[in-house]
C-alpha cells in the first residue's frame, strides 16, 4: 500500500488545502455510509497528488462543515480535479458543503467515450497498469472507527492510480479526436444540481405490488410505510434495513391479529418482532380503521404515444445510430441515448436551428447533427407520392 497521511484535524486540513492550491492536478474519491445510515454522509475523502496520498477523516473534524477549506481547490479553474465516476462524489460534496466545481476530469466518462467494454476502476487498473485493485470494501461501513487496514488499503488504491490513468486516457482521447466531447461531459457534471432530500409520503405506492392491494390493505401499507420511516430516522438506519418492502406487503395482505400471527410472516425475524412488533400492530390497527381513497394517477414517463410517422423516423434513426456507433466503436447508448433519438423523431427537425432547440449533447449535435438531418430527409417519402410508370 502506498504511503499516506491521515488528516484528522481542521488545522491539518487547512494546511493541506494550501498545499493543494499549488498543484496543477489532484485526484479525489469519497466514501459514504448510505448503506448503513438514514442520514448518509461523507465518511472519508481520499486525495492524491503526484507525490503523495492524503486520507481526510471528516468525522474527526470539529466542524460539521469541516471540508469547507477545500472549496477553493474544487472551484479553481487552474487545478484539474480527477474523479472516477464523479457524479455521486460531486452530489454528496455539493449537498454537504455547497461546493462549486470547475476543471473536472472523469476517467469513467473517458472510458465510455473511448468505447471501453468495461469502465469500472478495477477494470481500468488491470488494463493500463496490470494491477488488481481491491474490491472487498465496496459495502464497508465507512462510519465505523477505527478504520481497518483493509479499508485504508482500499481507500488509497481508489486514488493512487488516477493521475497516471487520466494522462493515458487523455492521450487516447486526443488521438481519437474526442477530447472536446469529454470536456463537454465534464462541464455538464459540474453544472448539475440536485433537489433537496425530502421524504416522499406517497413512496409506498411505488412499492412493487402496492397498487394491486384492496383499499384497506393499502391503508395499512401506508401506515406501515410511515411508521418504518419514523423508526428509521430515530435509529439512523436505512429504511430497508428496518423493515423490507416485501414484508410490508405481506403484512398488509395478511393483516395478522396477534404478534404470534405476525411472527409467521416471511421476513419477520425475532429481532424485528422485539424491536417493531408493537409498532407494526399499532400501524395495522390504524390502517384497519380506514379505507384508502382513490389512487393518484401513476406518474407517466412523459412520453406521448408515437404516431406511425414518428415510429418510422425513430426506426430509421436507430439503424443509423447502430451503424455509426459501430464505426466509432462506441456503445450506442453513449453515442446517442434512446431518449435523444425519440426527441429527434418526435420533433422532426428540418434544419440546424430546429435541431439546436432539442436537449442534445453539444458534441453530438455539432459533429453529427448534419448526418441526423440528412438521415431524416432521406427517410421521408416522396411528397408527390409518385411511382415509376
Amino acid at each position: 500500500m502506498s504511503d499516506y497521511t491521515l488528516i484528522d484535524s481542521s488545522a491539518a486540513l487547512k494546511e493541506l488545502a494550501a498545499i493543494l492550491l499549488t498543484e496543477k492536478v489532484v485526484a479525489f474519491d469519497t466514501e459514504a455510509d448510505s448503506f448503513y445510515h438514514y442520514f448518509d454522509k461523507v465518511c472519508l475523502l481520499q486525495i492524491a497528488t503526484r507525490k503523495h496520498v492524503y486520507l481526510i477523516d471528516p468525522l474527526a473534524l470539529d466542524d460539521p462543515k469541516g471540508l469547507r477549506p477545500l472549496g477553493a481547490v474544487f472551484a479553481a479553474k487552474n487545478i484539474r480535479k480527477i474523479f472516477h465516476a464523479a457524479e455521486y462524489d460531486i452530489y454528496v460534496l455539493k449537498r454537504e458543503c455547497s461546493f462549486r466545481f470547475a476543471n473536472l476530469f472523469d476517467t469513467a466518462i473517458c472510458a465510455q467515450l473511448l468505447g471501453y467494454p468495461s469502465i469500472g476502476l478495477a477494470a481500468l487498473g488491470q488494463r493500463h497498469f496490470e494491477v488488481m485493485l481491491p474490491k472487498d470494501e465496496q459495502r464497508s461501513d465507512w462510519s465505523r472507527r477505527p478504520l481497518t487496514e483493509q479499508q485504508l488499503r482500499y481507500a488509497v488504491a481508489d486514488v493512487v492510480y488516477l493521475i497516471p490513468l487520466a494522462e493515458k486516457l487523455e492521450r487516447e482521447l486526443d488521438r481519437a479526436g474526442r477530447m472536446a466531447w469529454a470536456e463537454e461531459e465534464f462541464a455538464a457534471v459540474c453544472r448539475r444540481e440536485w433537489p433537496p432530500r425530502e421524504f416522499d409520503k406517497l413512496g409506498y405506492l411505488r412499492i412493487k405490488g402496492a397498487r394491486s392491494l384492496d383499499p384497506q390493505a393499502l391503508s395499512i401499507l401506508r401506515e406501515l410505510y410511515l411508521m418504518r420511516d419514523k423508526r428509521a430516522r430515530e435509529a439512523d438506519r436505512p429504511a430497508f434495513k428496518v423493515l423490507g418492502n416485501r414484508t410490508m406487503i405481506e403484512i398488509a395482505e395478511q393483516q395478522p391479529d396477534t404478534l404470534e400471527q405476525l411472527r409467521k410472516i416471511k421476513g419477520v425475524t425475532d429481532l424485528i418482532l422485539r424491536r417493531l412488533g408493537r409498532d407494526v400492530m399499532a400501524a395495522l390497527a390504524r390502517g384497519g380503521k380506514k379505507r384508502h381513497g382513490p389512487l393518484p394517477k401513476a406518474p407517466g414517463s412523459g412520453k406521448r404515444r408515437m404516431d406511425r410517422a414518428t415510429e418510422r423516423r425513430l426506426a430509421v434513426l436507430k439503424r443509423w445510430r447502430a451503424t455509426r456507433a459501430a464505426e466509432l466503436a462506441l456503445d450506442p447508448g453513449v453515442f446517442c441515448p434512446n431518449s435523444a433519438l425519440e426527441a429527434i423523431a418526435g420533433r422532426h427537425p428540418q434544419n440546424a436551428r430546429e435541431l439546436s432547440e432539442l436537449e442534445l449533447k453539444g458534441w453530438f449535435r455539432r459533429d453529427f447533427g448534419a448526418e441526423v438531418l440528412q438521415t431524416l430527409a432521406e427517410a421521408e417519402p416522396d411528397p408527390e407520392g409518385s411511382s415509376a410508370p
